[in-house]
């Protein structure tokens, strides 16, 4: 298998990005919605997080689209502007090859350099999802308790967050004097 390249994504993208994530809508709880956006729903976000010169990310592995992932605004209200959640999914048949690893620790440089100084990630039923981002620098910042009921029945969802910039960099090493770590990429610490 060659070498996956993380690229911005194309309109000729959104097809596999929809098809992706249609997988996950319709055969998992990691996601809570019920139906699989339209193509023209991708295009809408993908140009929503293009006005807000955030990433939207895929993967290419041999000419196929392998994963994608994104930052997305965490909520519209103004004072929010230098927080950013993050998404992240790979194809089913391209899971545990090290592809969200890669796209999620492109994702949080992309976020730094946009000026983001807090990325959060919303999971919902996937202990592989926490561990990737537990091992990218992410801490838990709470857990919301049966709040989605999908496919009969009711799922949390993990809060975790991580700190961008140089208040990123200060938390790191606030946690090393303090006799832990927080690994400045998700390389360093798989």
């Amino acid at each position: 298998m060659s070498r996956p390249t993380v690229r911005g994504v194309t309109d000729a993208d959104l097809p596999a990005v929809a098809s992706i994530f249609a997988h996950y809508v319709v055969h998992t709880a990691t996601t809570f919605e019920e139906e699989p956006p339209t193509r023209a729903a991708w295009a809408h976000k993908r140009d929503d997080i293009a006005a807000r010169r955030l990433p939207f990310l895929v993967a290419e592995t041999e000419g196929q689209i392998a994963g994608y992932a994104y930052a997305a605004a965490w909520r519209d209200k103004r004072s929010y502007r230098y927080t950013a959640e993050d998404t992240v999914y790979v194809a089913p048949g391209s899971t545990g090859r090290g592809l969200g690893r890669l796209l999620l620790e492109a994702v949080i440089q992309e976020c730094s350099r946009a000026g983001i100084r807090q990325l959060i990630a919303v999971i919902a039923d996937s202990p592989a999802s926490a561990a990737l981002h537990q091992a990218c620098g992410f801490a838990e910042a709470g857990r919301l308790q049966s709040v989605g009921f999908k496919h009969g029945r009711w799922i949390d969802t993990l809060l975790m967050q991580r700190p961008l910039g140089a208040e990123g960099s200060a938390a790191a090493q606030g946690s090393a004097d303090a006799g832990g770590s927080i690994p400045a990429t998700c390389e360093q610490n798989l």
